[in-house]
């Protein structure tokens, strides 16, 4: 790995996939909040978010918030940056509001080809209709997309980041990969 990527520690205590954390909302908040560069915050109910889940964690941290969500139309975005979000995910489209404060999450390998390099993007490796696994990956994602990318789902520890990744986007397994940063 050439350089630390930066770290986006997610904010998940459930996700419609059937994950339920066994750490409350406020204890999942710490942890990210100690190891994140940047702090994800879910605002879709699905995975026990909200948009007032922003507001709450803008009054415990000066760190960047991430409004983690499908954000299905511009006015979703324009709620999470109201509440306080300095980005906002936005899954399966290009935005046409905040294009610069959003990440943009395709839901394949042909999406990804219409995202704009100079745009932040996320490649997912989680298929949000099902939960399983995508059939592309962080590999191909990189050769497609030469601009920042991150690395999103199914990171358990350091040694799952992969190479070319510009950020990394922890979840699930928030505290088992906290444990081995020391590695990083």
């Amino acid at each position: 790995m050439n350089k630390k990527p930066t770290i986006i520690a997610e904010v998940k205590t459930k996700s419609p996939f059937g994950y339920v954390a066994e750490k409350s909302w406020d204890q999942l908040f710490e942890i990210a909040n100690r190891i994140g560069d940047i702090i994800s915050i879910h605002t879709d109910p699905r995975w026990g978010g909200s948009f007032d889940l922003i507001k709450k964690a803008k009054t415990f941290t000066d760190k960047p918030i991430l409004a983690k969500g499908i954000h299905a139309t511009d006015k979703d975005i324009e709620k999470a940056i109201k509440a306080g979000a300095d980005f906002v995910l936005v899954v399966g489209r290009i935005p046409l509001v905040y294009a610069d404060k959003c990440l943009i999450e395709p839901l394949t390998l042909e999406g990804l080809k219409i995202i704009p390099t100079a745009a932040r993007a996320v490649w997912n490796s989680r298929d949000l209709d099902t939960g399983g696994m995508k059939k592309g990956t962080f590999e191909q994602a990189r050769k497609i997309f030469s601009g920042w990318l991150c690395q999103a789902s199914n990171i358990r520890t350091v040694s799952d980041i992969k190479e070319g990744a510009d950020a990394v986007l922890v979840g699930t397994h928030l505290e088992m990969f906290t444990k081995s940063l020391r590695n990083l």
